[in-house]
């Protein structure tokens, strides 16, 4: 199944719950590669913005988890960075 078929589900969620129990299925097993994780967490971070729109009951909540995946991407972006230089 393609990266893009895998995250459909994630894309249809309309409630923050829903977006939870998707991107939870997704999330790659703790050993992955960095660029595996880093690609999760972008693909996450653009969901939770998204759902942070879509479902305004839980706007303020979803926009934290949007930014906590967002700063786990940059990070891992940062770690990469280091051990090219």
């Amino acid at each position: 199944m393609a990266k893009s078929e895998q995250w459909a589900p994630a894309q249809e969620a309309r409630t923050l719950m829903e977006a939870h129990d998707v991107v939870g299925g997704l999330m790659p097993a703790p050993n992955s590669a960095p660029k595996v994780m880093r690609d999760f967490y972008v693909r996450s971070a653009a969901v939770y913005a998204r759902i942070a729109e879509v479902d305004r009951a839980h706007h303020h909540e979803a926009l934290y988890w949007a930014t906590r995946e967002r700063e786990k991407a940059e990070a891992i972006d940062r770690e990469l960075s280091s051990k090219k230089a």
